[in-house]
């Protein structure tokens, strides 16, 4: 019998709305029998999901997900079993943690231009971890205060490049991550490609090429942001680029987002999982 893989998600140490050993928990339930916990450049939660998840019977792969900058866009690099402890890797995940909270004062200046006021003071109020505060958290205060529905809505009206939430910022490159990540004895995935706006195929192969070139080892293929049609087509582009493949759900929380744990449906054929390497 094959083993379930889940190896993106998010607990209330970074944005997600359930601890770390809920998170565990609810993915025992629902049949994963392999689960990465990667909050978002913050690997606080582990011991506790590690604790949990041998009560519950599962494998837990200790992960992050790392904030990147390449070219003028943000991507996201998921760590996959690393040792949380090492010093280059933390101090690194410190740096952007950093980063992450001069960030979110901008963030409120530019929606109070935008005439939603105290909006950095209503995203607090939904921060679950003193140190980290996300694009995420305003996305929460908008929708509870009434601007928007729902997530995708959210960010499509508000947060994303254009809209009145957005700020450039700089997050470390992805020669930094990946290096941080391979340092600490971690694989480096591409998480979500299909989010990124990049200028079609070609700007696509550029971003898989360089990452590629600075030393990425596998690309998330299934994934809450992709379709079925996507799934495929990322395949396929990790075969031509060499890549391994991983699945995740990226979960945050019950009723966020179009997967929950223990939905993702099998790997495409003729691709080699990341898990292969353990």
């Amino acid at each position: 019998m094959s083993l379930r893989y889940d190896l993106h998600s998010h607990s209330t140490r970074s944005d997600g709305l359930l601890s770390p050993a809920d998170v565990v928990r609810r993915a025992a339930s629902r049949g994963v029998d392999v689960l990465a916990l990667t909050d978002h450049d913050e690997t606080s939660g582990l011991a506790e999901a590690t604790e949990a998840a041998r009560e519950a019977g599962i494998a837990l792969v200790p992960g992050c997900e790392l904030s990147v900058s390449w070219q003028d866009i943000t991507i996201h690099v998921v760590a996959l079993g690393v040792a949380p402890g090492d010093a280059a890797f933390a101090a690194g995940l410190g740096s952007i943690r950093e980063g992450r909270s001069a960030r979110a004062r901008r963030i409120g200046e530019s929606l109070a231009a935008a005439g939603i006021p105290d909006a950095y003071e209503g995203a607090m109020r939904f921060v679950t971890s003193e140190r980290l505060v996300s694009r995420t958290h305003f996305a929460r205060f908008l929708i509870d205060a009434g601007h928007a529905r729902e997530m995708k809505d959210v960010f499509r009206r508000y947060l994303s490049p254009g809209k009145p939430g957005h700020v450039d910022h700089r997050w470390a490159t992805l020669q930094q991550a990946i290096g941080w990540i391979h340092g600490a004895g971690g694989v480096a995935v591409l998480a979500h490609p299909g989010r990124y706006k990049v200028a079609g195929e070609r700007g696509m192969r550029q971003l898989l090429a360089g990452f590629r070139d600075a030393g990425g080892d596998a690309i998330e293929v299934l994934s809450s942001s992709h379709s079925p049609a996507q799934a495929v087509r990322f395949a396929t582009l990790a075969r031509v680029h060499g890549f391994s493949v991983s699945a995740g759900s990226d979960f945050h929380g019950p009723g966020e987002g179009s997967l929950d744990l223990g939905d993702l449906p099998p790997l495409p054929a003729g691709v080699e999982p990341v898990w292969a390497r353990w």
